[in-house]
C-alpha cells in the first residue's frame, strides 16, 4: 500500500511571473526579459481566494512505505466502492470510446452520461469529449459547457481522492482519483485560458497547470518505486501518469529559451526525449489513455514540430503510429484526418486531398472535423495555386467556424487578389471590399488576439486608405507563416510554379511607382523567392535573396518581422551546408537582436528548434556535409546584419 505526508488543503503562494507565463505563451503573445525581473510573490492565496477553486493539494510526497503499517486491508474502500466498480467503468469507457472512434458520437455521449455523477472516469471522458469539441468550435456557448463539465467531472474525482490526512495507506481507486484529479486540473486550465480575459482568470489557470504537474511528478515517482505494489488496473493508472508526464516533458521542451527560463524559475522542467518515450510506452499498452498519448504524438509529429519547428514532422513516426488505428477504424474522422494531413506534408496534395474529402463524407454529427478538413484543404489548394478552390474553403471557414474570423475574411480577400477581375465577378465580392472588412472582426482568445489574426489585421490596414497599394502576393505570405514551403519543396514543380507566381508579382511591383511600402513588398518577394530557391538547390542565389533583407533592414516601415525571418532561413541554409557555426551566429542574431515584431511567439519557436538542431549536429551529417565538399570546421564568418547603411537599395529598385 501507500501512503503520503500531506498539508494543509491551502494553495501556494503563485508567483506574478506564472501570470505573465498564461499570457505570454497561451495567449501568443511574448514574453520579455523584463518578466524575470519581475517575478516577486503575490499575497498568499487560499481556496477561499477562488471559492469556485475546488481544494488543492500542492505540497505532498506519495511514499512507499515497509510492509503494511496500519494493517488495512486493500480492498477496504473507504467511498464504499470495489476494484471491480473500478475496473466495470474502465471497461464501460473503454467502450464508449470506441463509438466515439467508429464516428458514433450522440451514442458515446449518451453512454457516458448516464454515469457522470458518480464514476470518476465516466466524468472526465464525457468532459474530454466536451473540451475536444469546444477546441475545435471555439464556440463560447461549447466552452462554458465543457469548462462546466470539467469542474464537475474535478469535483467526482475529488470524492474518491483520500480523505483522511492521517492515514498513510492508498488504495487503488484513490491513486486512479489523483491522476484523473491531475487530468482534470490540466483540462480546466486550459479551458480557463480560452474563456476570460482578467487576470484573476490567468492565476488560477497557472495555479491549476503547476498542481496538475507536480501531482504528475509525485505520481511518476511512485510509479518507479520498488516497493509499490501493482494493482488489477495497473496499467491504466500507469498510462495516465505517463500521458502527463509526457504531455508536460514534451511541451515545456519545445518553448523559447526565454520562456523555459521562466519556468525553470516557478519549479517546471521539461526533457523532450524523456517525454517522446513516455508518451510511446503510454501509445503502446492498449489502456485507457493509449489512444491520448498516440493522438498526442500525432499532434507533435504533424503540427507541432511543423509548423512551430523548422518544417521537419517525423512522417515515418507518424504512419507507424496512425496505421493499427486506420486499420481498425476505417472510416474513423480523426484517423482519415491525420492520414490527410501525413500524405499533405509528403507533398502527395491530390492523395491529401482525397483523404480530407473522405473524412467529410465518413460522418455528418460533427462538422468540427469538416472544418479541420476545410482548413488543410484550402492549404492544400493554395499550394496547387487553385485559388478558386482554396477561396471556396475559406469562404465554408467563414461561415460555420468561429475561430479566427479575421484570419478566414483575409484569406478570402487574399485568394481574390490572384484572381482577374472577371473571375473575381463569379463569387460577387472583391479583394478591396473584404480587406477592408478584416479589422473590425477581431477577436480575443486567452485575452489576447490570436498572432494569426493579428497578422492578418495589420497586413489589410494599407487597404483602409484612399488610395490603398495592394499588397504584392497575401497568400504566398500567409503561407510562409504556416511553414507551407516545405511542403511545396518536396516536389519540383510545385516550386517552381510558386516562384513564376513570385516572378509575376515582381514585375507588376517593378511596373508601378515606387511609394514608402515598396521596400517592405519588395523585401518579402526577396524572402520567399530565397525560400524557394532553396529548395531547388539554388542556394548562392538563396543567400542572395536573404541577404538583400538584411541589407535593406533600415528601410523598413512595418514588416519587421522579415529581418528575424530572414535569418533563421539564411542560417538554416547554413546548417544545410554544414556551416554549423555560421548558422548558430545568425541564429543566435535572429532571437537576440529582435523584438515587438508580427509572430514573433512562433519564429521564436522555430529559432529554438534550429537552434537545438545545430547544436546535436550528429556525426553523420558532419560526414555528409564533408563528402559534399562543405567545410564543418571552418571559423564561422560573421554575418553582416548590424550597421548597415540605410542607403543601400536593392538592385531592382531605383532610389
Amino acid at each position: 500500500m501507500l501512503y503520503r505526508q500531506r498539508t494543509a488543503r491551502t494553495a501556494r503562494t503563485p508567483p506574478a511571473s506564472m501570470f505573465t507565463l498564461c499570457r505570454g505563451f497561451w495567449g501568443g503573445g511574448t514574453l520579455k526579459e523584463t518578466d524575470l525581473n519581475a517575478c516577486v510573490p503575490f499575497p498568499r492565496l487560499t481556496d477561499k481566494s477562488f471559492p469556485e477553486l475546488d481544494p488543492v493539494i500542492t505540497d505532498f510526497r506519495l511514499q512507499i512505505p515497509d510492509g503494511n503499517p496500519d494493517g488495512l486491508n486493500p480492498a477496504d474502500l473507504p467511498n464504499g466502492c470495489s476494484r471491480s466498480d473500478l475496473s466495470l467503468a474502465l471497461e464501460d469507457c473503454m467502450a464508449a470510446l470506441d463509438l466515439f472512434l467508429r464516428n458514433e458520437f450522440e451514442e458515446a455521449q449518451a453512454r457516458l452520461r448516464s454515469r457522470t455523477k458518480d464514476s470518476m472516469y465516466h466524468a472526465l471522458t464525457y468532459a474530454t469529449i466536451l473540451e475536444m469539441q469546444a477546441m475545435m468550435t471555439f464556440e463560447p456557448q461549447h466552452i462554458l459547457a465543457a469548462g462546466t463539465t470539467m469542474k464537475e467531472a474535478q469535483a467526482i474525482c475529488q470524492r474518491h481522492r483520500k480523505k483522511s490526512s492521517f492515514s498513510k495507506n492508498f488504495t487503488e481507486e484513490e491513486l486512479h482519483a489523483e491522476v484523473c484529479y491531475a487530468e482534470c486540473l490540466l483540462q480546466r486550465a486550459a479551458l480557463t485560458f480560452l474563456q476570460d480575459e482578467n487576470m484573476i482568470s490567468f492565476i488560477k489557470g497557472g495555479i491549476k497547470v503547476r498542481n496538475s504537474y507536480q501531482t504528475y511528478k509525485e505520481l511518476h515517482t511512485v510509479l518507479n518505486s520498488s516497493a509499490y505494489s501493482q494493482g488489477h488496473n495497473h496499467g491504466h493508472f500507469e498510462g495516465g501518469v505517463k500521458l502527463g508526464v509526457g504531455a508536460f516533458n514534451l511541451m515545456i521542451s519545445m518553448l523559447p529559451t526565454r520562456t523555459l527560463k521562466l519556468l525553470e524559475f516557478v519549479g517546471f522542467s521539461g526533457n523532450k526525449d524523456f517525454g517522446l518515450q513516455q508518451l510511446q510506452e503510454g501509445s503502446k499498452e492498449g489502456t485507457f489513455r493509449s489512444f491520448l498519448c498516440n493522438m498526442l504524438l500525432l499532434c507533435y509529429h504533424t503540427f507541432m514540430s511543423f509548423i512551430l519547428g523548422t518544417g521537419e514532422g517525423d512522417v515515418h513516426d507518424a504512419e507507424k503510429l496512425l496505421q493499427p488505428y486506420l486499420q481498425k477504424y476505417p472510416k474513423g474522422s480523426i484517423f482519415l484526418f491525420f492520414a490527410g494531413r501525413i500524405e499533405e506534408m509528403k507533398g502527395n496534395l491530390d492523395a491529401a486531398i482525397t483523404r480530407f474529402q473522405e473524412c467529410c463524407e465518413a460522418q455528418q454529427q460533427w462538422k468540427e472535423f469538416h472544418h479541420m478538413c476545410y482548413w488543410e484543404l484550402m492549404w492544400c489548394f493554395t499550394y496547387k495555386k487553385h485559388f478558386k478552390m482554396a477561396y471556396f474553403y475559406a469562404d465554408l471557414l467563414s461561415k460555420e467556424n468561429c475561430w479566427s474570423k479575421a484570419t478566414y475574411m483575409y484569406m478570402k480577400a487574399a485568394y481574390l487578389s490572384m484572381l482577374t477581375a472577371d473571375d473575381c465577378l463569379t463569387f460577387g465580392e472583391t479583394a478591396f471590399t473584404l480587406f477592408r472588412q478584416v479589422p473590425g472582426l477581431k477577436q480575443k482568445i486567452a485575452g489576447k488576439s490570436l498572432p494569426t489574426e493579428k497578422f492578418a489585421i495589420r497586413k489589410a490596414r494599407r487597404y483602409l486608405a484612399e488610395n490603398p497599394i495592394p499588397l504584392p502576393a497575401p497568400p504566398l505570405e500567409m503561407m510562409y507563416i504556416w511553414n507551407g514551403y516545405t511542403v511545396i519543396g518536396k516536389h519540383k514543380d510545385l516550386t517552381e510554379g510558386m516562384l513564376k507566381t513570385l516572378d509575376e508579382a515582381q514585375k507588376k511591383l517593378d511596373s508601378c511607382p515606387r511609394t514608402d511600402l515598396s521596400i517592405d513588398d519588395q523585401c518579402l518577394l526577396s524572402l520567399l523567392k530565397g525560400l524557394c530557391l532553396k529548395h531547388l538547390g539554388h542556394q548562392e542565389e538563396a543567400e542572395h535573396y536573404f541577404t538583400l533583407v538584411l541589407c535593406n533592414e533600415t528601410q523598413i516601415k512595418y514588416d519587421h518581422y522579415l529581418v528575424p525571418n530572414a535569418l533563421l532561413e539564411h542560417g538554416l541554409l547554413c546548417l544545410e551546408q554544414g556551416r554549423r557555426d555560421e548558422a548558430i551566429k545568425l541564429l543566435e542574431a535572429a532571437k537576440q537582436n529582435y523584438k515587438n515584431y508580427s509572430m514573433e511567439s512562433r519564429t521564436h519557436f522555430r529559432i529554438q528548434a534550429a537552434l537545438h538542431k545545430a547544436r546535436e549536429w550528429p556525426a553523420k551529417e558532419r560526414r555528409k556535409a564533408k563528402s559534399l565538399g562543405c567545410p564543418v570546421t571552418e571559423k564561422a564568418k560573421e554575418p553582416q546584419i548590424h550597421h548597415i547603411s540605410p542607403t543601400v537599395p536593392l538592385p531592382v529598385i531605383q532610389p
